[in-house]
């Protein structure tokens, strides 16, 4: 009986497996190259919603700017281009009110890029809407 105990912990000190182990070597790694597709998938998701909210947050800004030009009769659509950026830019769709009641309405309108900016986009768009106190030539 004692010399079965010695044999097991010569076994543990030379770094060997224990009997039985031997078919666990390597379950690490494969484990890891079966969850890489979900780790990668998970991470394009948080990137596409980290997209729509800046989408979200450039319309609005763009909105913005584009009324408080519109309020001074200054040129809605390029102060609403100067706020965003290239693909952004090229493929917004904005629309200034003239002056009705006092105020001015301005709706920019954004395609939420898929991954990239300038890439394919959702069929769906952002809208950002703005109106400011109009305070041109009366």
């Amino acid at each position: 009986m004692r010399a079965a105990g010695r044999v097991a912990r010569v076994w543990r000190r030379a770094g060997d497996p224990r009997p039985g182990q031997e078919r666990d070597r390597g379950q690490v790694a494969v484990e890891f190259v079966g969850m890489l597709p979900l780790i990668l998938l998970t991470l394009a998701l948080l990137w596409q919603c980290v997209l729509i909210g800046y989408t979200y947050t450039l319309a609005g800004n763009a909105a913005d700017e584009a009324a408080r030009a519109a309020a001074v009769d200054d040129d809605c659509a390029a102060a609403a281009r100067r706020d965003l950026e290239g693909a952004w830019a090229s493929r917004a769709a904005i629309s200034c009110g003239g002056p009705s009641g006092g105020m001015v309405h301005v709706t920019v309108r954004l395609p939420v890029p898929v991954l990239f900016p300038g890439s394919a986009s959702f069929p769906w768009t952002v809208d950002g809407e703005a109106g400011a106190v109009w305070e041109g030539k009366r």
